[in-house]
């Protein structure tokens, strides 16, 4: 199991509006794209805490991970949302994601 964490940083002044374009639109296409995402939430304290949403999206193996995301970012419905979402600028500064592995730490049997 790979888990993917992706952290965006909005622009200064512009996260009312990133949380809008995922509450109205990304998290829909997400789930009709099957992207798994486990849990979202916005940094509340710490580095980016005043303009961070982070969230982790689980994948079965990279080919999906790769497969899915290719597709998603061509998605007529996702780059019109895209576009109408920033008519006013931009809305992220910067995206960091990783990819975790789970398979070092999962019991391979036994009491572990």
């Amino acid at each position: 199991m790979l888990y993917e964490l992706r952290e965006y940083t909005a622009v200064p002044g512009r996260f009312p509006a990133l949380v809008k374009r995922f509450n109205d639109h990304t998290l829909e296409l997400f789930e009709k794209r099957g992207i798994d995402v486990v849990f979202i939430a916005h940094a509340e304290l710490g580095e980016n805490s005043t303009g961070e949403i982070v969230y982790l999206v689980r994948w079965d193996s990279y080919q999906q991970l790769a497969d899915t995301w290719a597709a998603f970012f061509v998605d007529p419905e996702w780059v019109q949302v895209k576009q109408d979402s920033e008519r006013d600028g931009p809305v992220v500064s910067a995206v960091r994601r990783r990819i975790l592995n789970t398979n070092p730490f999962e019991r391979q049997g036994g009491d572990g």
